[in-house]
């Protein structure tokens, strides 16, 4: 399977087929046919073309004219910093650019050129020697990881498409015809499951501005925005990581109002899932269903929707062969061709030919065969009484409290677990220890949040280097940045339960 498969799928709509709905334009099927050859046209000479933009319809029409010239495309997330930003353009040798913040770019200083423009994107190109890539490469997504460079993970539009087709047959039998893209398109599970599947599937896509969505940077992330675009455009899918499952869950609980009622499917990834958030979404109406996925598997390995869902991560796409060693998640896969500037990683199998990835995840399947999770392998705590603990496990648990905006867990070779918890707005510390005991409540002794301290920062993200670009935490930093006040809860057992 290959990108053609995408490209039939919009030659066999009918010319007047709305595909995308911008906020000032919309594009059918014709005149998206059009844009896209005419760009891949412009990008035959292009061997990386990297897309640092806004999420728009000029966004989806570039990755599009990428796969059709045989471009490489490399994704550019708005939340990089400059220096990452730079790391990804020169570890790639990208040599054509096309953004809607070239400021940002010229800021970076290294020899791109305003060359045009494309769609309301400026087109700068630069002379640059070129570095080698897997082949068949067709996309270089760069995840922020748990250090500050990024990691490029090189992937193949075969394995891709294979996603999008999976998760196309998952729902088939859904009235899922209309998204709305609420992730950054530079992010592979809305880039995957938000574009290239709709579009498989002869649907329609509703893209908006990030800022009209709710999102606000380092200001977080504004749920009574979301709610009114979702009013406004009435889509039947949408996609979420749990940190905005649970601000929208928040807000309609205060605001007694409720989603659109034409809302049939929302997918939830990126970080583990708290059951009870998810049953409390449901009560209010939101059709939330957790999935599972990484960059390097083509996004979503995993999926529960409705009849077929279960607590946790879901059942495996029919595409996939994952199984379990050694209690570790493995997964066959065609997507994954290895990472940027490592040779060693690059798989001797052909892109026709699936190769297996060790996700480092720890998981089993249940009775039912759906892939149950219980945490990272390299995030596992074992204390000083010799329990395993999968922090992920204790940390969905605090998650599930209103008050507790966000939560990492330690006590690796400890006694007993501590916690660094950043509280939802109006959280006070008393409303943050009622919440962990709360918790606390629903889990073991040996699992429990003995102490816990309120993070020096108003929140876990990006900007500030304690989180990825889909919001899940950095431990090693935000253990990093907190390691005296951490360190003073273990001094003595006569402190305080909170340090602020």
């Amino acid at each position: 399977m290959s990108a053609e498969i995408l490209f039939a799928a919009l030659a066999a709509r009918p010319s007047g087929d709305l595909v995308l709905q911008g906020t000032r334009q919309s594009w059918c099927a014709a005149e998206l046919r059009s844009a896209v050859d005419d760009l891949a046209g412009r990008l035959a000479d292009s061997r990386v073309l990297a897309v640092l933009a806004d999420n728009g319809p000029a966004w989806v029409i570039a990755d599009l004219a990428a796969l059709r010239a045989g471009t490489v495309h490399l994704p550019l997330p708005d939340f990089f910093s400059p220096a990452q930003l730079a790391h990804a353009l020169d570890a790639s040798a990208a040599d054509t650019l096309l953004t809607d913040r070239p400021a940002r770019v010229e800021e970076l200083r290294l020899g791109f050129a305003v060359d045009g423009e494309e769609y309301g994107l400026v087109r700068l190109r630069r002379a640059v020697s070129k570095v080698s890539l897997p082949p068949a490469t067709a996309k270089i997504s760069f995840t922020s990881g748990s250090s500050g460079a990024p990691k490029g993970v090189c992937l193949s539009s075969t394995g891709l498409v294979d996603t999008a087709r999976a998760i196309v047959e998952r729902l088939v039998d859904l009235p899922v015809g209309r998204h709305l893209a609420v992730l950054p398109l530079a992010l592979l599970l809305e880039n995957t499951a938000g574009i290239y599947a709709p579009l498989l599937r002869g649907g329609a896509v509703c893209l908006r501005a990030l800022a009209r969505l709710g999102w606000r940077g380092m200001a977080g992330f504004e749920p009574a925005a979301l709610q009114r675009e979702l009013v406004a455009t009435a889509p039947e899918s949408l996609i979420l990581v749990p940190e905005l499952l649970k601000a929208w869950v928040m807000y309609l609980a205060a605001s007694g109002q409720r989603p659109h009622p034409g809302l049939r499917y929302v997918a939830v990834g990126g970080a583990r899932v708290s059951p009870a958030l998810l049953r409390r979404a449901r009560a209010l109406g939101l059709p939330a269903y957790e999935g599972y996925g990484l960059t390097e598997c083509g996004s979503v390995v995993s999926l529960n929707r409705p009849g077929d869902d279960g607590e946790n991560a879901g059942r495996p796409l029919g595409h996939l062969d994952v199984r379990i060693e050694g209690d570790e998640v493995r997964v066959g896969t065609r997507a994954f061709r290895g990472y940027v500037g490592d040779s060693s990683t690059w798989p001797a199998a052909g892109p026709e030919q699936a190769t297996e990835f060790a996700t480092g995840d720890l998981g089993n399947f249940d009775d039912e065969g759906h892939l149950q999770l219980w945490g990272r392998r390299r995030n596992l705590l074992i204390t000083s009484y010799g329990r395993n603990i999968a922090p992920e496990w204790v940390e969905s648990t605090l998650l599930a409290q209103p008050a507790i905006a966000q939560a990492v867990v330690g006590g690796d070779g400890r006694p007993w677990l501590s916690a660094v918890l950043v509280g939802a707005p109006g959280a006070d510390p008393a409303g943050l220890a009622a919440a962990v005991a709360a918790a606390n409540r629903a889990l073991p002794d040996y699992a429990r949040v003995r102490r816990w301290i309120a993070a020096r920062v108003a929140s876990f993200s990006v900007t500030n280097g304690l989180a990825t670009g889909n919001g899940r935490p950095l431990r090693d930093a935000i253990f990093s940045h907190h390691a005296a006040d951490l360190a003073a809860l273990y001094c003595t057992e006569e402190v305080p339960d909170v340090v602020l």
